[in-house]
């Protein structure tokens, strides 16, 4: 007994040892820096207290390694240049990354086993989330003063109504900046949308067409009631506020409907109403909006037809209307929306005839919209350059980076785009630059040679799959590497334009706008705060959460993660952008459904 404690310890020692070197090239630190030595003695005794907990509480050893593992890659695969940047041999850098990795995987071994020791205690995480209350008011006996009894109303309307308490705290919350913002924030794609309503540009679905008619449905309703534009622009700006906050509130009752706990709630709500991109992203005239609302609405609804089976008639609409709008007011969610549709008919095989029928409905509906109709109404579709931009990036990685092009390559590339300036052209983190330089050379001849170029890029990335590889992290880390700093919601105004509406304030003055600064660039000063304003840690709380289900043997609660996964990968598959938060705000907005989607009680659990 004495000897297997003597090689824990040693053990401990060594992983500690292992983890405080990855820690201190994480952070930048030199050696003999003091903090090494305390970051040892922290992760020392991390580790051996995480290690009686492990005893206490046995958990899945593969799945927190796997997990470890697939963090400490994604980290690794952007921050690693910084770590053998002064280093010239090739043996030196792979034993310091090496040692750098193993660090890691223990950190987030040891981590994610610390997390799970209290994820699935179900007893104890029960206290903690459900309450006793039954749904009575208050009885106070004898005479109050009359602050009391208002506030026992108060408390009484909240637990009667939390859903509705929760739509009117967002949009209170948000109203200061509807005001300020007003009619809306328009950036040139909401000016490029507001044109085709005023018939100034023909129809396009480059920005979902039905988000445009949604849009303007909206703004001829206000033009018609007050002949003013700017008024009519601020009606659907007023819709898509109470759109969003629609969802959080009926994300809201699907907990409600747990017993959770009113604190719990109102962490939840705060993070709706407080955070100051909820606010920001409410009132500004861009689709990702109303489509992260829908994604919360159809995840919710998921939630409740399979882990809550409330199958009902209120369910399944929002089900198939969120479906709906997640095929159509992205192009993306088209496509994830099919990924996903296979999964979902596994997961809902025993509710099949109360399911199916909205799922193949919202398939329907969307078809139908998406051809007939569209090709009815003339409108324009997205050049083909739109849906390869990562394929595109990495075949200029190569040409950039100089690598042996044969003649024919060469000439099928030069049949499409003039290589003189694309090195001064190239963006690893921006496509937009070489889609324009595409659109200036011949697209129709690479519309026409789809296959001959699909063939050239499976050559190229044989050939170099480091360029690859390097392109790819480069075009996409901003929505999974958890320390990519984008300063997010900082649009405002209305862009310039001659249609006749522009940024009139109803609210402002300098307090105002200092009040709005500060609170936009705290998320970019404030330790641990500043993680809410991350795409990346989002993605790893959407991962944590899923590999929660899997320890907990919740394996019927991965269906609620479909929609934020697959819309993730087809982002990862097709982003123009590196870092662009409103890309996958959805997944933002999902953030506590994620989390609390994993540790709510089963319907069997008694109640504590």
């Amino acid at each position: 007994m004495t000897n297997k404690l003597d090689r824990l310890l040693l053990l401990h020692l060594f992983q500690s040892f292992l983890t405080t070197w990855a820690l201190m090239k994480a952070s930048r630190m030199e050696p003999g820096n003091i903090l090494t030595f305390v970051f040892y003695l922290l992760v020392f005794f991390f580790y051996r207290h995480v290690n009686r907990r492990m005893d206490l509480l046995q958990v899945s050893n593969r799945v927190a390694l796997l997990t470890a593992v697939v963090f400490t890659s994604l980290y690794m695969l952007v921050d690693y240049p910084h770590y053998i940047e002064l280093l010239t041999s090739r043996l030196y850098r792979f034993g310091i990354l090496s040692v750098i990795f193993a660090g890691f995987v223990c950190l987030f071994y040891y981590l994610l086993h610390f997390l799970y020791s209290y994820t699935c205690d179900r007893k104890r995480l029960y206290q903690i989330l459900l309450t006793r209350y039954q749904d009575v008011p208050y009885v106070y006996e004898g005479s109050r003063p009359r602050s009391s009894a208002f506030f026992s109303a108060f408390v009484n309307f909240i637990r009667r109504h939390t859903a509705l308490s929760a739509f009117l705290c967002c949009l209170l919350c948000w109203l200061p900046y509807y005001l300020y913002q007003y009619p809306g924030i328009m950036t040139p794609d909401s000016i490029n949308q507001f044109e085709q309503i005023l018939g100034v540009v023909p129809w396009s679905n480059h920005h979902p067409w039905v988000h445009t008619l949604v849009f303007g449905f909206f703004y001829h309703i206000g033009y018609a009631l007050t002949g003013d534009m700017v008024v009519a622009v601020s009606v659907y700006t007023l819709f898509q506020m109470c759109l969003l906050a629609g969802s959080v509130a009926y994300f809201i009752s699907t907990l409600r409907t747990q017993k959770i706990r009113p604190f719990v709630l109102l962490l939840i709500m705060a993070f709706y109403a407080l955070i100051p991109y909820n606010a920001v992203f409410s009132v500004t005239v861009w689709k990702d909006i109303p489509f992260a609302a829908a994604v919360l609405f159809f995840s919710c609804a998921i939630l409740r037809l399979s882990v809550q089976n409330q199958v009902c008639a209120k369910n399944l609409l929002v089900f198939m209307i969120s479906g709906v709008m997640i095929c159509l007011f992205r192009s993306n969610g088209w496509y994830a929306f099919l990924l996903a549709t296979p999964f979902l008919l596994f997961g809902f095989r025993r509710r099949a005839k109360a399911v199916y029928p909205p799922l193949f409905a919202a398939l329907l509906i969307a078809v139908i919209v998406k051809y007939p109709v569209m090709s009815a109404f003339h409108v324009q579709q997205p050049d083909f350059i739109e849906s390869v931009s990562i394929p595109m990036q990495q075949i200029t990685a190569v040409i950039c980076n100089d690598r042996y092009l044969s003649d024919e390559e060469r000439a099928l590339i030069e049949e499409v785009v003039d290589l003189t300036y694309i090195h001064e052209l190239y963006n690893p983190t921006f496509a937009d630059n070489i889609k324009e330089l595409v659109r200036a050379g011949n697209q129709d001849y690479l519309a026409a040679h789809k296959n001959e170029f699909l063939k050239l890029w499976i050559d190229l990335g044989l050939r170099y799959p480091g360029d690859y590889l390097t392109a790819y992290v480069k075009q996409t880390y901003g929505y999974w590497y958890p320390d990519s700093f984008y300063l997010v919601a900082e649009a405002e105004g209305v862009s310039a334009t001659d249609l006749g509406v522009s940024h009139t304030p109803l609210i402002g003055g300098p307090l105002v706008i200092k009040a709005k600064e500060i609170a936009i660039k705290l998320g970019s000063m404030v330790p641990v705060y500043g993680t809410l304003w991350s795409m990346g840690v989002a993605c790893w709380v959407m991962l944590f959460s899923v590999s929660v289900s899997v320890i907990r043997r919740d394996y019927h609660r991965l269906i609620c993660y479909l929609p934020c996964i697959a819309l993730l990968l087809s982002v990862l598959a097709a982003t123009p952008v590196a870092t662009e938060f409103r890309y996958v705000y959805f997944l933002v907005l999902c953030l506590p459904f994620s989390l609390i989607t994993a540790i709510l009680p089963e319907e069997t659990d008694a109640p504590v």
